[in-house]
């Protein structure tokens, strides 16, 4: 099926080499998501698409993932060594101790290779916990970048060189791409098919895996019920007060009269535990409940300020500009679901 969407070209058709690493223990939808947007573009738009994806590792035998599903490479990282790569895809591992705390790993063989195939590529992306592997193989030195919310600490700390920003789903830095989260990596994949066709095709694509709306890499990997949990009773109750009033009035004197401290022991132990302010929390609280409500329902602006906290509808659009960089009126153009 051939669409008459307007894309973009440039020249003769070429044909775009992706080759997407594969070790075991990856994840799986890693592996699985960018092949399956690139093939969705191909139908979209016929013969105008000419990516061929190629799986490669080490040898020719099933790499296992994460899930135990069972992969097989087409491609070894030697038969690869001379070819000309239009894109590189990494994407990552982890593991998880008995106490469930994530910390990615990296193979030093997958990094060595990782190394040798991103000079011979146009542009590099990582895919989820992929971005270490990229950092350690030097290539995210004196770049900004992102990773999954839960090992952006790790990130930063292992490679000082790094600027890492657990906040947005992607980033462009130079040929250097960056994705979040595991599904994160459907956004990363359409974003690098706008780059390569334009908006109109990777929008096409994001309706047939009915995502709704392409996310844009300023969008938030980030929201409330996602936060690190705390390590004492009382804040979690502070937490759970604060999603139970969201519509309230609520100010930093208020929880930290529920709280039974003053307001400066209050901040020290937000500071402590969650690493944030009382008032800092409290907006971006608000503002979660503010963008599940533009998302979900037909409110105008002002009901959803004065539901979710917020004294007027000025105070809501800052707070939505300091937090997501967009008005809630953008946000719901791009994200509403109903």
């Amino acid at each position: 099926m051939t669409s008459n969407l307007q894309i973009r070209t440039s020249g003769a058709l070429m044909r775009r080499l992706v080759v997407l690493v594969l070790f075991d223990g990856v994840d799986l939808l890693d592996v699985t998501g960018p092949p399956e947007v690139f093939s969705l573009l191909r139908r979209e738009l016929g013969d105008a698409t000419t990516y061929r994806v190629v799986l490669a590792a080490e040898t020719l035998e099933p790499v296992t993932t994460a899930a135990g599903v069972r992969v097989l490479p087409d491609a070894t990282f030697d038969q690869l060594a001379r070819r000309k790569i239009d894109t590189l895809i990494v994407p990552g591992a982890v593991d998880v101790d008995d106490r469930l705390r994530v910390r990615a790993v990296t193979d030093p063989v997958v990094v060595q290779r990782v190394r040798a195939l991103a000079a011979r590529a146009r542009r590099v992306a990582s895919v989820c916990v992929g971005a270490h592997v990229l950092a350690a193989a030097g290539l995210l030195d004196g770049k900004r970048a992102t990773t999954h919310w839960s090992t952006a600490r790790q990130l930063a700390a292992e490679h000082p060189a790094v600027e890492v920003d657990p906040d947005p789903i992607f980033i462009r830095d130079g040929h250097v791409w960056t994705g979040a989260g595991i599904s994160a990596c459907l956004d990363l994949s359409l974003a690098l098919v706008a780059d390569d066709f334009g908006e109109a095709a990777a929008l096409s694509v994001a309706r047939q895996l009915v995502m709704y709306l392409k996310r844009p890499s300023g969008q938030s990997q980030f929201s409330i019920p996602l936060e690190p949990v705390s390590t004492t009773r009382r804040v979690d109750d502070l937490r759970h007060h604060i999603t139970r009033n969201i519509t309230e009035p609520l100010t930093v004197a208020d929880l930290a009269a529920h709280a039974h401290v003053s307001e400066r022991q209050l901040t020290r132990i937000f500071k402590a535990e969650l690493g944030t302010t009382p008032a800092a929390y409290l907006e971006s609280a608000r503002v979660e409940a503010a963008r599940n409500r533009l998302e979900s329902t037909d409110d105008g602006l002002e009901r959803v300020a004065s539901t979710c906290g917020f004294t007027t509808v000025d105070t809501l659009i800052r707070a939505f500009r300091r937090q997501l960089g967009m008005t809630p009126t953008d946000y719901r153009k791009r994200f509403r679901t109903t």
